[in-house]
């Protein structure tokens, strides 16, 4: 990551105009995700931001008038049962009126200033900017093992830069990069590291800004942290072959390198906890990484082999109610530290 600051300035869009649209999913009913709408309800910019809270129905959402009060505009978009997040989200970002979309999740919280922060970098050119990502139930291994394997090259302490990656689920587009997809969109947006190299090939920018801090919550059941790394590995690996049309021998190849593949990604995380002068947490968290890897790598040579299949409902399944997938400790922990008193769903 190189330091600096988005290039070329753009026009500010007004004071009290709506400038970011935020795109959060529920599953069912409003009680999943009243906590990130507490949080969003706290940003330095609250009346500039238009929530987009996609549902099932708007009749059973059970979400009150003034939790959401604050905010620019408000619109629940129903799109029926949701199994596959992505699609869910592509219809939000059809229906959003501004040109920034950040995609929130029940499970993320983000600090007073990131909304504000996020529509600063974007008044520059880059396609997608990402926030710095925190540890919302940091007391086991799984949990902070989970955070530096999805997320380490956005833990803070970071400085502001153009990145190579930015933390999926939880970055914001400029509107346009996203419609370019079309038809396609629901599908890209399953696995978003995709998306970020197909910007980087076309010359596009991706920027990290720390100031857009969020809380994460990972998962810390171990069944629950085993199984949702294997189907994230079947997701990757399926989308990867499928979208760049790889022949049979090459998605062979890849699926039989599979015992490689942890030892490798161990490497290269313990190479990043010496460059942010961490090393000692490695020998710390080496064992639950293990434990995510081995599955990830099961699953995509799953993926290689067989392609998506349902892999992208499967995974979705654990991207909701997060609380189902930590455990009784972080869940008290959390209750504990709610903002306003809002229990988490």
């Amino acid at each position: 990551m190189d330091p600096g600051h988005p290039p070329s300035p753009e026009p500010d869009a007004g004071v009290g105009a709506l400038a970011l649209s935020v795109v959060l999913l529920t599953p069912d009913h409003a009680d999943v995700i009243r906590r990130t709408v507490a949080h969003l309800r706290h940003q330095t910019v609250c009346d500039r931001i238009e929530l987009l809270i996609v549902a099932p129905e708007a009749a059973s959402l059970g979400l009150p008038t003034e939790e959401v009060a604050p905010f620019g505009r408000v619109e629940v978009i129903e799109v029926g049962p949701i199994r596959v997040l992505a699609e869910a989200k592509a219809e939000a970002v059809r229906r959003a009126t501004t040109e920034v979309v950040a995609f929130a999740e029940d499970h993320c919280y983000p600090e007073p200033g990131w909304a504000e922060a996020l529509v600063e970098a974007h008044r520059g050119t880059c396609a997608a900017v990402g926030p710095a990502m925190g540890n919302a139930n940091p007391a086991t291994s799984l949990s902070r093992a989970g955070l530096l394997l999805n997320f380490g090259c956005c833990m803070p302490p970071i400085s502001p830069g153009s990145a190579t990656t930015l933390p999926w689920h939880n970055t914001a587009y400029k509107r346009s990069a996203l419609l370019a997809y079309g038809d396609d969109l629901g599908r890209r947006l399953a696995v978003e590291g995709l998306i970020f190299e197909e910007l980087l090939d076309a010359g596009q920018c991706l920027f990290l800004e720390p100031a857009a801090q969020v809380e994460h919550v990972n998962v810390s059941r171990f069944s629950s942290w085993v199984i949702h790394t294997f189907w994230g590995g079947w997701l990757y690996a399926g989308a990867r072959c499928t979208e760049r049309r790889w022949p049979w021998w090459r998605r062979l190849l890849h699926a039989a390198t599979w015992p490689a593949v942890p030892p490798l990604r161990l490497w290269r995380t313990r190479r990043l906890l010496a460059q942010r002068g961490e090393a000692d947490r490695f020998g710390e968290l080496a064992g639950a990484m293990v434990t995510g890897l081995v599955p990830h790598a099961l699953g995509e040579a799953a993926g290689y082999l067989f392609g998506y299949r349902d892999a992208a409902a499967r995974y979705s399944y654990y991207e909701t109610k997060r609380l189902a997938h930590v455990t009784a400790g972080d869940r008290r922990w959390l209750a504990a530290t709610t903002p306003d008193g809002v229990p988490p769903g």
